[in-house]
């Protein structure tokens, strides 16, 4: 029985895993996403926030830290000098895991795992109000075609009487 053995052992002997992980970590704060069965992004996940975090702290000796667990020194100083910074006032929650589906060959869950790139926002404590509905009001009659149609006539009417008057009072003028 395995009571009080935290973590996915994914088939593989603690060396190999261990390595898988080192890899997985590298090639994540790389590219700053992978994607991996879910299995794999759930276990990457807390190692790669505590990289993150030892990012944030920015000393030699957390440096020391991650370049020791951290394949690649090229990677190891992306995280100290572009990833920690983007993440300074955020308290944790780096990472995001993002469903994609079953891989076609074996039917395995399919995962990518990403750097979270939006500002933390504060959530609103309480909800608003509910407002009571509104009943519907009763419909409006809408005016009658007919109705309308010599109202639009008469401003022409007028138009042409003013027409006939500028004309008569120019030719009386002269």
């Amino acid at each position: 029985m395995r009571h009080n053995k935290a973590g996915r052992r994914l088939g593989r002997t603690t060396s190999h895993r261990i390595a898988m992980f080192r890899n997985m970590v590298t090639s994540f704060l790389k590219h700053e996403k992978v994607t991996t069965t879910d299995a794999k992004a759930k276990e990457l996940r807390p190692i790669a926030e505590k990289m993150i975090t030892l990012g944030k702290r920015g000393d030699l000796h957390a440096r020391r830290q991650a370049a020791a667990y951290i394949r690649d020194a090229k990677t190891v100083a992306k995280l100290f000098t572009e990833i920690a910074p983007r993440f300074a006032d955020r308290p944790g929650g780096y990472t995001r895991i993002i469903k994609l589906g079953t891989r076609p060959g074996d039917a395995a869950e399919i995962s990518m795992i990403q750097l979270v790139d939006e500002p933390l926002t504060k959530k609103e404590t309480k909800k608003p109000a509910r407002k009571a509905p509104v009943k519907a009001a009763a419909p409006v009659a809408e005016p009658k075609k007919e109705e309308t149609a010599p109202v639009a006539e008469a401003p022409a009417e007028a138009q042409a009487e003013v027409a006939e008057s500028v004309e008569k009072g120019e030719a009386a003028a002269e």
